[in-house]
Formats: structure tokens, sequence, C-alpha cells
């Protein structure tokens, strides 16, 4: 049982697409970079095992978690090892606040997708198939929910779109296929800066995040 978590982490150059990472401290593959996971346990389903291990390896509760693939190449592993994979996405303002909680390991590091260490087992593989179903999706569902906080901007949204597909969008032709979504509800607020305020918006209530979204 494993699982890539994808957040937004601010770099120096901007928003990257990161994944959390855990050094492990046995062998097979003693002291090199592996996706968080664990064994099934014999009275759990499958999608709780992916939250506890996820929490017990890197102290990370997701926004949104998903089956992603089973993976089982006869040798993926020294022994003959099938893994269900999860995928899960955490909005960025919850990333820390989880990370300074007490007993929060030590041995996570975040990595930015593009430039990942050669990873233990099979795990590069997974994660570029990760990160292609995420590219794909955020596309025609509201998947990009999982990334934000409650309220977001327009151009908050937009960046979040830009930072997972790692291309610009213009932001007139942007705002215009926003306009007919009924996926976003505007609010009474705005968020006030350097410049004009921009007016908050939120999903609608509920979002199941594989439903279609605003740039369906």
């Amino acid at each position: 049982m494993s699982t890539v978590i994808f957040s937004l982490r601010a770099r120096t150059e901007g928003d990257s697409l990161m994944i959390p990472l855990v050094k492990r401290t046995r062998d097979p593959h003693d002291g090199m970079w592996a996706l968080p996971g664990g064994w099934l346990r014999e009275d759990e389903g499958l999608e709780d095992a992916a939250s506890r291990t996820l929490a017990e390896t890197t102290a990370l509760a997701p926004t949104w978690l998903e089956q992603l693939y089973a993976f089982g190449d006869v040798e993926r592993a020294p022994t003959r090892v099938v893994s269900i994979v999860y995928w899960a996405l955490l909005r960025s303002d919850h990333v820390e606040a989880q990370r300074a909680a007490d007993g929060a390991p030590d041995n996570v590091e975040w990595f930015d997708v593009d430039d990942l260490p050669a990873l233990a087992f099979d795990h590069n593989a997974i994660v570029e198939y990760a990160v292609w179903r995420l590219r794909n999706k955020v596309g025609y569902s509201r998947i990009a929910a999982g990334l934000l906080p409650d309220e977001f901007t327009l151009a908050e949204l937009r960046s979040v779109y830009e930072t997972v597909l790692g291309s610009r969008l213009d932001p007139s032709n942007f705002r215009r296929l926003l306009e007919g979504s009924e996926a976003l509800v505007p609010t009474d607020s705005f968020r006030t800066g350097n410049h004009r305020p921009a007016q908050l918006f939120r999903y609608n209530a509920g979002p199941d995040l594989s439903t279609r979204g605003p740039i369906a």
C-alpha cells in the first residue's frame, strides 16, 4: 500500500507541484527515497489503510483520496508484492500545520514532481503515472478544489491549473470559460492587497471532485 500525495508548495521561482517522500531505513533499498506506505491490516479496508499508512509515515491527512492503480510487475520487489496505490491531494495551507504536529516523522522531504531522485522499487514509474492522471483529470473535473482553500480568487484558481499542467493559461480565456460554469459560486468577500480588490469564489456545496469542473 503506497500513496502519491500532491500539494502546491511555494518556492523561490514560484509554486511547484510537489510530493513528500520517505527515506527508507531498512533493506531493500535502505537509504533511498520512496513513496509513503505500509502493509494492509487484516481488519481494515483499502482506503482506511491508505489514510493510516500516510498518517504514520508523513503525519499528513489528505484533502482528497482516490485509488490510483494496482502495480504488480514480477520484478518490482525482491519478493512477490502487489501494491494497491492511492493518490491524494493536500491543501498547501494545511501542510505546515500537519507537519508541525507532535510526533511527525523527520525522514520526510518534499520533491518537485519534475525533479525526482531515483526512487526505491518502481516508485518513479508510479509517480509518473499519478502525475499523468492528475494532469488529465484537472481538465475535466473539480479536482483543483483539493489544492485550494475554501475561498479563492480566480487568479489563484488559474495559478493552480497552471502549476499542475506546467503551462500558462490566458487569463481572459480562463475567465470566459468560468463564466458559464455552475461549479463556482461567487461570495460577498474580496481579497485586498497592492492591486484592486479581487472577488473570492468557492466551489458549490459538497462537490464530488471527480465531476465536471470549471474548464471542462
